[in-house]
């Protein structure tokens, strides 16, 4: 069995209702097989979509990567009496291949078609999920055979949306609701707007005594009891790094709260700006934390697009491709920008109490494509943002190092398949920011929309090729308004002791704003193989 095509188990997200959970039910694929025609090309809801077919994950897995679906005779594998699908000739075959697309229908027994009609638990649902692993594993051992691998060689990948990212967490990271033996077959963990530190309706946790229908679920303590992890800081978004390799798991943030209609809008009302309409984008995203409490983020990546709907995050080509490439990419590279300095308008007044608050913004996009694999821009609510006495203050001198994103690069995504090198483009921007001068204001010398900083950096990427002994990286890269777009400039690496490759890019100096007000640094690049 091939190490990129293991069995892909989908937990879909929270159905609060019992008419919800009914149509979840009544579902083959727990909404994993609705795609979209359309998408919003800008934060204005009144302006027309724009038409772009995505023919729904579960298609696409089918058609682009061959996986099949387990459903046979009207069965699924959980049901005593299912068998698998025969073979081509009609022969009686055992178990289901290793490129299979499970559908984790832990809705059913709670909706009154095919149960009780009442909501468990989460730990109830993690304990499930723990029996499908195994289930999964002793049925791809059967189909592959003691020649592919046995039950110790298997894995497989958890694709979670919404509620279910925390389904899947409380199964990792709680020893007491699932087998050693389950935790140990998840190779990688995607999760698209999982509310990984709760959710906050109107700036306020929802409250534990809220049981009805087990939405209490996302309110701190009740989380830090099912995840068996203590909160730190008074936040659940923490990933012990004993729980589960903070490496493998990803998180696909929406930033479109305006197209999220639940509860006829109430919903995007009461979550607010900086949201996807039902979960903030602060509280979409993980942190790994190791044993000596050091804290690293996990890869992230952002899209314009909300909860869910016609405009949602998992029906969404860009959150596909974020998947994809994590799961069978082979380039992975970490973004981060890190801030040297910044200078003040020099007509501000001496001695004055200074503040401002900087926005930079990522658009990073892969060559020939249509779509971002990762945006953060301020008008959507997502840029990563520092004040100017954090980047100035040398007791937060680690507020200036800042987290982007990262992406995955895939050989099979190449535009021309005989060309060996992957490339995409980030557009950085730092925002010229609202100076405040003794908590007022800074009325002199703004201008809305302008920038310190924003200017395209390509980055052309040669991994080792197999005969190569020495494993050399051959990295290009050029600013848009220095080379013309073009990446022709030799980068040279830093091996870091992590096994990833460092590469830093100093800001142009064409593509700079004067020196003051101004902001100087360098873009830094962390490159690694992926499988």
């Amino acid at each position: 069995m091939s190490s990129n095509r293991y069995p892909i188990i989908y937990v879909r997200g929270y159905a609060m209702t019992e008419s919800e959970r009914d149509e979840t039910a009544a579902d083959p694929f727990c909404g994993f097989n609705i795609g979209s025609t359309v998408y919003r090309a800008t934060v204005k809801k009144e302006a027309p979509a724009q038409k772009f077919v995505f023919e729904s994950p579960m298609v696409r897995l089918l058609a682009d990567f061959q996986y099949q679906s387990v459903y046979q005779n009207g069965l699924d594998i959980l049901d005593p009496d299912w068998k698998p699908s025969p073979d081509a000739n009609g022969n009686d075959v055992d178990g289901i291949p290793s490129a299979s697309v499970i559908i984790y229908r832990y809705y059913d027994s709670g909706s009154e078609l095919l149960g009780d009609g009442k909501a468990k638990d989460v730990k109830v649902y993690a304990q499930g999920l723990s029996q499908l692993i195994l289930r999964v594993r002793d049925l791809v051992v059967k189909r592959e055979g003691p020649a592919g691998f046995t039950a110790d060689d298997f894995r497989c990948y958890l694709v979670a949306h919404s509620m279910g990212g925390l389904v899947v967490r409380a199964f990792l990271q709680n020893p007491a609701l699932g087998d050693a033996a389950a935790r140990a077959c998840v190779d990688k963990v995607f999760t698209y707007a999982t509310p990984h530190n709760g959710i906050d309706m109107g700036g306020i946790n929802v409250p534990a005594w809220l049981t009805l229908n087990e939405m209490n679920t996302f309110n701190r303590e009740k989380m830090s009891e099912f995840l068996a992890t203590p909160a730190v800081n008074g936040r659940m978004d923490y990933l012990p790094a004993a729980a589960f390799p903070p490496e493998r798991f990803f998180c696909m943030v929406g930033t479109n709260r305006g197209d999220y209609e639940t509860a006829k809008g109430l919903s995007r009302m009461f979550a607010g700006h900086g949201s996807d309409g039902l979960v903030r984008i602060e509280n979409a995203s993980l942190w790994a934390v190791d044993g000596a409490g050091k804290t690293q983020p996990v890869a992230t990546a952002y899209t314009y697009r909300s909860h869910s709907g016609y405009f949602g995050i998992v029906n969404s080509e860009e959150a596909y491709q974020n998947l994809t490439r994590f799961l069978f990419g082979d380039v992975r590279v970490d973004l981060w920008f890190d801030v040297d300095g910044v200078t003040l308008p020099p007509d501000l007044p001496k001695d004055a109490d200074v503040d401002a608050l900087y926005q930079v913004e990522l658009l990073a996009a892969p060559r020939g494509k249509r779509w971002y694999l990762s945006r953060r821009i301020a008008e959507e609510d997502s840029p990563a943002c520092r004040t100017h006495k954090e980047l100035t203050d040398p007791a937060t001198a680690d507020r200036r190092s800042i987290y982007l994103s990262t992406v995955f690069l895939a050989n099979r995504a190449r535009v021309k398949q005989d060309r060996p090198t992957l490339a995409y483009a980030m557009t950085l921007g730092v925002r010229v920011p609202d100076y405040q001068v003794n908590n007022k204001f800074w009325l002199d010398g703004h201008y809305e929309g302008s920038s310190l900083f924003r200017d395209t950096l390509i980055i052309e990427i040669a991994p080792p090729q197999p005969d190569d002994a020495a494993q050399n990286w051959n990295v290009k890269y050029g600013w848009q308004t220095d080379t013309a777009g073009r990446a022709s400039l030799p980068m040279s690496p830093k091996q870091l002791a992590s096994g990833k490759l460092q590469f830093v890019v100093p800001l142009s100096s064409l593509g700079a704003a004067p020196a003051a007000p101004g902001i100087s640094g360098k873009v830094r690049l962390e490159v690694s193989a992926w499988q």
